[in-house]
């Protein structure tokens, strides 16, 4: 079999592989060979139909992707993933700080039409990728929505989801899109505090780094890496919220073994 460059090491498949196998049985495919496919294709951005026939039919790879997509096997992998990350960098699993922003991405043409809208500010029509990320840029939380929701309405389903989760969790640092009393009372309600960083002269043209802010960004510019990312093609944005969680897997297992 070829060897792509996407395919999971012995040490990075033995990371993830108690979450992909919760069943030792015997199998006419190798899940290490399904989630090798996977990555693949988020990778290259390829179609389904034209995944390299190595890894095994694009049906039986669709499926698989599918059942995952349901069991949410890509969101446990990606917290996982982070938490291993972060202790292996010497800090404690559960983040005290998170920082959240979102970037318009243009869809394709046969996405669900209930599923998209145009983002006015960035005059980009398709979707809005929602996501907040620790001090390293680790991803917390993700979420995929319409792009004419504005961020601090898509902000509130995408911060609840760290409810429960992160115990260490005191602050979160966002831009002046998620200015607004509604929001940061919804967030005080689940014991954090909003924290809306500007920058310090927002009438100047020239680009300026913000302190802590820039990190979000940097993640952004990871998740464009990866060509199926560059454009949606998935008809639900269920569909595109997984690739992006599998995305941020790729880039975390990356970093766990450089």
């Amino acid at each position: 079999m070829i060897e792509y460059p996407t395919n999971l090491t012995d040490k990075q498949w033995q990371v993830i592989k108690n979450i992909v196998e919760t069943k030792q049985r015997k199998r006419r495919n190798s899940l290490r060979s399904m989630m090798n496919a996977i990555m693949y294709i988020t990778k290259t951005g390829c179609q389904w139909r034209m995944l390299p026939k190595e890894f095994g039919s694009w049906q039986t790879v669709y499926f698989y992707f599918r059942k995952w997509k349901i069991e949410g096997i890509f969101e446990e992998m990606m917290h996982h993933l982070r938490n291993v990350v972060r202790k292996s960098k010497g800090k404690e699993s559960s983040p005290s700080i998170g920082i959240i922003d979102s970037r318009s991405v243009r869809t394709s043409h046969h996405i669900d039409s209930s599923e998209y809208g145009i983002d006015g500010g960035k005059k980009v029509k398709g979707r809005k990728e929602h996501i907040v990320v620790d001090t390293l840029g680790l991803p917390m939380s993700v979420m995929v929505h319409a792009a004419n929701i504005h961020d601090s309405i898509g902000a509130v389903d995408t911060i609840e989801r760290l409810r429960y989760n992160y115990p260490r969790l005191k602050k979160i640092l966002a831009d002046g899109g998620y200015r607004g009393e509604k929001l940061a009372d919804k967030i005080r309600q689940w014991g954090w505090e909003l924290s809306v960083v500007l920058r310090p002269n927002e009438s100047a043209k020239k680009f300026q780094v913000i302190p802590l802010r820039w990190i979000v960004e940097r993640t952004f510019a990871w998740i464009e890496n990866y060509r199926r990312m560059t454009t949606d093609y998935e008809y639900k944005t269920e569909t595109a919220e997984a690739m992006l969680q599998i995305t941020c897997c790729q880039i975390m297992l990356r970093k766990l073994f450089k």
